[in-house]
This record gives structure tokens, sequence and C-alpha cells, in this order.
């Protein structure tokens, strides 16, 4: 019989914060593939754990993966956990669960901390709806691509970054999203946690005199449906009836539907689309 894959989420500061199951768990199998095995043995050394770890990172993951899955199916059971909190989230352990479930090895997850989940608790934001985005792409037109993609984004939106692109991300941020509340979290669980409530366009001032230090959890509101309405109301209102009506047209709508249409985008009635196209026509 093959052996299984757990998914074991850590703590992401305080070493308090793991639960019974995932000590056990950790005791118990037969290997443990951590994303840096220094920083991992402080943990396993907190919690007197004796099995024997291996190194699974991002520069190895699919080719260590194979490796892994190579010894499940001989009937080892492993334990799987990143850095700080749950493994495979912006994490290079997606891969060994992909490969794991192709391999027909079962896998399972023991819930605990997580960083995303954590800082949207803390926000004061809405976490009814999110959109996690993690680290944005290194390549400058891929992440304002990204960006161009979330400025309509209602949910509020959680990104992860490292303290020095921090300043480059919030700049980007500020101009492409526009002036948003915004909450900035870093050292979560740990003893300098800070919880920062501002607005973008004041992101630079607070840290002209001060460098950004520890990961940080970046979260901003999402646009309200308001704002999209009002923006789509101004653009129409910069065309005339006709030009708006010709876009319609041009989209293959008969006359009638595409009356409907321009008196729904502009919040007005069919009876003014229609006296204003009559008086334009007299214009003429």
């Amino acid at each position: 019989m093959s052996g299984k894959l757990y998914l074991c989420a850590t703590p992401i500061g305080n070493l308090e914060d793991i639960t019974f199951r995932v000590i056990r768990t950790l005791k118990e199998v037969d290997l443990i593939a951590a994303e840096d095995t220094r920083h991992s043995k402080k943990l396993l050394n907190h919690y007197e754990i004796k099995t024997p770890m291996t190194s699974y990172h991002e520069h190895n993951k699919v080719e260590k993966a194979k490796e892994l899955v190579r010894q499940m199916l001989a009937g080892k059971n492993l334990a799987l956990i990143t850095d700080a909190g749950t493994p495979a989230i912006s994490d290079p352990g997606e891969e060994l669960v992909k490969q794991a479930y192709d391999a027909g090895i079962e896998v399972t997850s023991l819930p605990g901390p997580c960083a995303l989940i954590t800082g949207l608790t803390l926000s004061g934001l809405s976490a009814r709806r999110f959109s996690f985005e993690g680290f944005l792409p290194s390549d400058k037109k891929e992440r304002l691509r990204i960006l161009e993609e979330l400025v309509n984004e209602t949910r509020t939106l959680i990104f992860y970054e490292a303290p020095h692109r921090l300043r480059r991300t919030l700049n980007e941020l500020n101009e492409v999203l526009g002036d948003r509340t915004i909450t900035l979290v870093r050292e979560l669980t740990k003893i300098h946690e800070t919880v920062l409530r501002t607005s973008l366009g004041k992101t630079n001032d607070i840290f002209i005199n001060s460098e950004p230090k520890g990961e940080y959890v970046i979260l901003i509101e999402g646009k309200s449906y308001r704002d999209i309405e009002a923006e789509k109301q101004s653009l129409w209102e910069e065309k005339t009836i006709l030009e708006h009506m010709d876009i319609y047209l041009r989209q293959g709508q008969d006359k009638k539907e595409a009356m409907k249409l321009v008196a729904k985008d502009r919040g007005i009635s069919k009876r003014d689309v229609y006296q204003e196209l009559i008086d334009l026509k007299e214009r003429e």
C-alpha cells in the first residue's frame, strides 16, 4: 500500500499556534518535507519531534516532488510543512500535491495558521468576499497587467509582499487602483505585530523616514458598485446619444434594443432617447 501525504499548517510566528493533531502527525510520519530545514528545525526541537527532514523548496519542487512521490508509493507517510502557515498557499507545495494526486496517493490537509486569513480578520475590511493575489510577479509589465485586471474588482484584495519591495508595490497599487482604504499587517502573531489602517495615497509618507521590516500582508478595499456605475455614467455622458447608439448598432443590436440599452446606461427613459434622436435629425 502507498503512504499518505499530510499537509501540516505550522505557526506563522508564535510557536504556540499549532494544533495537537499536527504535532502528533509530525511525530508519527516517516519523513517531513520542509521548505527550509534549518528554519523548521527550531519548531521540531521546541516540540521534541525527532522525525527526519528533507528539503523541498521552490528551486527543486518538480524533481524533488517526483522523488517524494516514489517514496510514498513505496509505503512512506510524508508530512509537508512550509516556513510558516499553510502549505500550498503561495508555496511550492502545490506541485507536490498535484503530483501526489496524479500518482493516486491520498492527500489530507491539517488546518491551522494562514497569514492571509489572519490578516483579513484584522483588517477591518469586508471579509465576506475577497480575492487572494499572493506575491505579484517580478516582471513589471506582468505586474501592471494583473493590477489593471483588478481595477474594478469589488472584493477585498489581499497581497503578500517582502519588505524590500513594499514601497514599489504600494506606489504601483496607488497608481493603478487609485486611492483606497488599505490595511498593512506585519509580524503577525509575533511580539511586534503591527496593524496599520490608512489610505493608499498616504503610504508614501509613512515610509519616508523608516525602512519597511518584516513580511507584509497588504489588504485593500474593493471598488464599490456605486463608484463603478458613476464611472460608467461619466463615460457615457462624454458621448452623444447618437454615438452611444452607434456602439450597440455596430455590435449587431437592432435599433429598438440599442435604444433600450442606451436608456439603461444613461439612466433615462427610452422615450427620452427617441426624442433626442428626433431632435438631432431635425437639426441636421
